[in-house]
């Protein structure tokens, strides 16, 4: 079993900054692409940010500069550094890693539960 644990989600206001965190834990053998995804009140979830294996990183157009993924291999977690924050980006922030498990060598997708990041204007 794998499990990813999401922290860091806060309640901000408009400009400020908050660093979120997931960590992967259980029977893993390897983890490929690690991602941050969003879903807001009434809208599709959307993708925040991806990070290969090797560090490569792509991040959703209304990004623009502002957030920074990253990982560490070793602890099995990735990072979202959030900058100037605007109430548009209050979300459920939900984090997604591709892994091959101890048991089953597939590459299968597991999420977390989600940390909730709230913007006051």
């Amino acid at each position: 079993q794998v499990q990813l644990v999401e922290s860091g989600g806060d309640l901000v206001q408009a400009g400020g900054s908050l660093r979120l965190s997931c960590a992967a834990s259980g029977s893993i053998f390897s983890i490929d692409n690690m991602a941050w995804h969003r879903q807001a009140p009434g809208k599709q979830r959307e993708l925040v940010a991806v990070i290969t294996s090797g560090g490569r990183t792509n991040y959703g157009d209304f990004v623009k500069g502002r957030f920074t993924i990253s990982r560490d291999n070793a602890k099995n977690t990735v990072y979202l550094q959030m900058n100037s924050l605007k109430p548009e980006d209050t979300a459920v922030y939900y984090c997604n890693a591709v892994i091959r498990t101890t048991i089953s060598l597939s590459h299968l997708s597991y999420w977390g539960q989600g940390t909730q990041v709230t913007v006051s204007s």
